[in-house]
């Protein structure tokens, strides 16, 4: 089996970053402080993927009398320095972000152009992407982003050995589920494995309970500035199903001393240690590099159960909806910028994104994933996208960045019993929508 490339989280959510480091960039060496050169300056967060980035610039530029110049900043750095320089002369034309609130404090600024008149003498724009992806860099009603790497849903991972000899069966419901964390306790296995420590992972059981019980709505006007949705009867209901969960034992006592950013809940799904782990489908990657045979012969996966009564569609997703580039009102070649933005859907586009590991949004994905390192779980992601009527945004990226300390604190604590239900709701009452 040929590897994928591994797509570790710090790349997939930047908006989650702690971001402490010295200032540096690649590229031309300035971070788009030439950005009065007559070129286009395209800003990226530096890592890997670059390689597929610089590729499609070389494209453009080989019938292009403006040229485009990749500037990249080191991932550590990138949220930090885009804030430095995005209301100054060096700010860039075009920059990456992940939508949602990534995006909205530069939306409220006046800094962005919205990409109505792009998308209405291109229509490709946006009908060349999955609409529940291309929606996520929607704001106020209008279009400011276009898909520009890879699509990351959250799935729920299983070790097939530790199920099997436990008589269990992928979950489907979440009465399953609950009646598979009995079986694993049993076995004495810990059910569900969970890199507490890092927090984000359990702020990803918030997002599919909220999303199944409540459907898509409720996050949507809490994000909004609503506050009174974390207190409805059905954000009630969402707590009582994860306080349930975690009194029944199904992540073992331990949790919090685990993280997965150093191996340590990616090596107790593979050593049989745990039967599951809810984590963003580039765990497959992370699974891959660290343990190889278990990847490719133990390692399952399937989408997050349903919930009973639950107002939610069943076929929702959640997790990293893709990246974007989102264009500054203040560019001089609005023009040069939207054919730019249409090799975003390119035939080579698709390829090179697959090639590296990544699973592009794009409408004509479909006919390339058989040339992807692992032709079937990238056409179980892609379609499991595909049929989503809503892709929820991990609620660390919808929401401003400032908000993230607070949120995972919230989260942390109602997982720990540090917050009952009241003092959950209203901690998330007091996070920035702005």
């Amino acid at each position: 089996m040929k590897t994928r490339a591994r797509l570790p989280r710090l790349v997939a959510c930047g908006a989650t970053l702690t971001l402490a480091l010295s200032l540096s960039a690649c590229g031309d060496g300035n971070g788009g402080a030439s950005a009065n050169d007559g070129k286009i300056h395209v800003l990226v967060y530096g890592d890997a993927t670059n390689k597929v980035e610089k590729q499609i610039v070389d494209t453009f530029n080989k019938t292009s009398d403006v040229k485009v110049v990749l500037d990249t900043i080191p991932g550590a750095d990138y949220q930090k320095k885009l804030q430095t320089i995005i209301n100054t002369p060096q700010a860039p034309d075009v920059f990456y972000n992940w939508g949602g609130g990534s995006i909205k404090p530069f939306v409220k600024a006046d800094l962005l152009m919205p990409l109505d008149d792009f998308i209405k003498k291109n229509p490709d724009l946006e009908n060349k992407f999955l609409p529940s992806v291309f929606n996520n860099a929607v704001v106020d009603g209008k279009p400011y982003g276009i898909p520009m790497r890879g699509t990351q849903p959250v799935l729920l991972f299983h070790n097939k050995e530790v199920l099997d000899e436990a008589g269990i069966k992928p979950p489907k419901t979440w009465d399953e589920l609950l009646d598979a964390v009995e079986k694993l306790k049993d076995a004495g296995v810990t059910p569900i494995a969970l890199g507490g420590g890092d927090v984000w992972p359990t702020q990803m059981w918030f997002q599919y309970l909220f999303d199944r019980i409540a459907g898509p709505e409720l996050f949507a006007k809490a994000v909004g500035g609503d506050k009174s949705a974390w207190e409805s009867p059905d954000a009630k209901k969402a707590l009582d199903r994860i306080r349930e969960l975690v009194d029944a034992g199904a992540f073992g006592k331990n949790y919090d001393s685990v993280k997965y950013t150093n191996g340590g809940s990616v090596q107790l799904l593979a050593s049989g240690k745990a039967g599951f782990e809810l984590m963003g489908s580039w765990y497959y990657s992370q699974q891959l590099t660290d343990h190889p045979e278990f990847a490719e012969k133990s390692l399952g996966y399937t989408a997050f159960p349903t919930v009973e009564g639950g107002k939610g569609d069943p076929t929702n997703v959640a997790g990293n909806t893709n990246n974007y580039y989102s264009v500054m009102k203040k560019t001089k070649h609005p023009e040069a910028v939207a054919e730019f933005l249409k090799l975003m859907y390119s035939d080579e586009f698709v390829k090179a994104q697959l090639e590296i590991g990544n699973l592009p949004t794009t409408t004509n994905t479909d006919k390339f994933i058989e040339t992807a390192g692992n032709a079937e779980y990238s056409r179980f992601q892609y379609d499991l996208v595909a049929d989503a009527p809503s892709f929820q945004l991990s609620w660390d990226q919808a929401y401003p960045q400032k908000a993230s300390s607070d949120m995972h604190k919230a989260i942390q604590q109602f997982f720990n019993g540090q917050l009952d239900t009241d003092g959950f709701i209203k901690a998330m009452q007091a996070l920035p929508t702005e």
